[in-house]
């Protein structure tokens, strides 16, 4: 993958920094000030800074000059960009006013809970009954953010675990990982997926065309998953994910299917339907059950994970809905350098 375009005073000195030896470079941060909180969580310079600061400790990009991933100047830059990113989550995604976890009540009700009251826009209805085949494609574009490396942040969880929460992440994780056979890994199955859409499957060559909403998703998932302090946050996240990923995925496929996809094409969607209603129980009793047994102090870090994830779930699926009402694509233009909120 090659760096992206930039989107605005952030993204353009970091990419000019980036293009050019480490341990030499200033980075100021130019424009790293928000009207409000709120906004971090859709600009789109700031959400695109920071994924190519988190990006650096995944694949990289092909023409990044080499040193950067553990550059001071840009781990003090990315850190910037969190603490903004961390206001605009607390801000907008409050922590419920719950007492805490009475003797042997399973964090899985407070999970469940949460999850039940969650009344976002019903985007995967929408994709299994309505959507024209432009729109399902728009879809898998914004999602091949996440699924062409899915896992792998929630995989940053597995050092930092011990006895069964960590067993039970493992179960989870190698799962998706295809259970040893590459055909079989989610991320290739999704490939096959966008394949059958006549789209592009390389790692990361959509990043310029969606926004900062989509980013966040990917966002959250690395910010927790780099901070071994977030380790309760990362695996709430990750409960809430499989607890709302069956029935949706589901939807996709019969959804997919209407619009002529084949048995290849579908696959990464009817994968998840069985595997995911397995990961939900793994991840919400046996993962985050265990974790607040071993460290009851984390339960509130769960929930607000948890909580975090639907959230910026449904800012994504407002965007989508938003846009296809207005008759209008959900992407970015082709070579835009900021895009207007729709």
């Amino acid at each position: 993958m090659r760096l992206p375009e930039a989107r605005g005073p952030l993204t353009e000195e970091l990419l000019g920094a980036l293009r050019r030896p480490a341990g030499a470079q200033r980075l100021f941060g130019a424009g790293m000030a928000l009207d409000t909180p709120a906004a971090a969580l859709s600009d789109e310079d700031l959400q695109l800074g920071l994924w190519i600061g988190y990006e650096l400790h995944y694949a990289g990009f092909d023409d990044a000059a080499p040193g950067w991933e553990w550059d001071p100047e840009l781990m003090s830059w990315t850190r910037a960009l969190e603490d903004r990113f961390a206001t605009a989550l607390r801000d907008c995604v409050p922590v419920p006013a719950l007492p805490g976890l009475r003797p042997g009540e399973p964090i899985a009700d407070r999970l469940a809970t949460l999850v039940e009251a969650d009344t976002g826009p019903q985007l995967s209805r929408y994709l299994q009954s309505a959507a024209s085949v432009e729109e399902f494609r728009e879809f898998v574009t914004h999602r091949s953010i996440y699924h062409l490396k899915e896992a792998d942040p929630h995989s940053w969880a597995i050092p930092r675990l011990r006895g069964r929460a960590k067993a039970a992440l493992t179960e989870i994780q190698f799962d998706e990982y295809g259970a040893g056979s590459v055909s079989r890994m989610h991320s290739e199955l999704f490939r096959a997926t966008m394949r059958g859409l006549g789209l592009d499957d390389d790692y990361g060559h959509y990043l310029d065309r969606v926004p900062g909403e989509t980013l966040a998703i990917s966002n959250l998932m690395s910010y927790f998953g780099l901070h071994r302090e977030h380790r309760g946050a990362l695996v709430g996240h990750l409960a809430a994910f499989e607890m709302t990923s069956s029935t949706p995925n589901r939807r996709y496929g019969k959804g997919l299917r209407r619009l002529g996809g084949d048995t290849t094409a579908t696959r990464f969607y009817d994968e998840h339907v069985t595997a995911d209603a397995l990961h939900e129980q793994l991840a919400v009793h046996d993962l985050c059950g265990s974790l607040v047994a071993d460290e009851p102090e984390l339960a509130d870090d769960v929930l607000y994970g948890a909580a975090c994830a639907l959230h910026l779930d449904n800012l994504f699926a407002t965007r989508l809905m938003d846009c296809w009402t207005a008759g209008r694509s959900s992407l970015r233009p082709v070579g835009s350098a900021v895009l207007a909120a729709p």
